[in-house]
């Protein structure tokens, strides 16, 4: 699953419009929307601020390079 399929499921979930979940989150309607849409970069902090509406963060996982090959 996706970034931005999870957030429109826990949004739909939440039965949440996007205007209510920018204003809940405290970000700015367009970046809902560029979260929902998979925009490639996007703030870090600003994708938190969404994510622990829902009990979640975002960060650095660790992986092994080879196991990419």
């Amino acid at each position: 699953m996706t970034l931005s399929e999870f957030v429109k499921q826990k949004r739909g979930s939440a039965k949440l419009t996007q205007p209510e979940l920018a204003e809940k989150a405290g970000v700015g309607l367009r970046f809902v929307r560029d979260l929902e849409q998979g925009k490639p970069t996007l703030r870090l902090d600003k994708v938190n601020q969404v994510l622990r509406l829902f009990g979640h963060e975002l960060g650095p996982v660790k992986f092994n390079a080879n196991d990419t090959l």
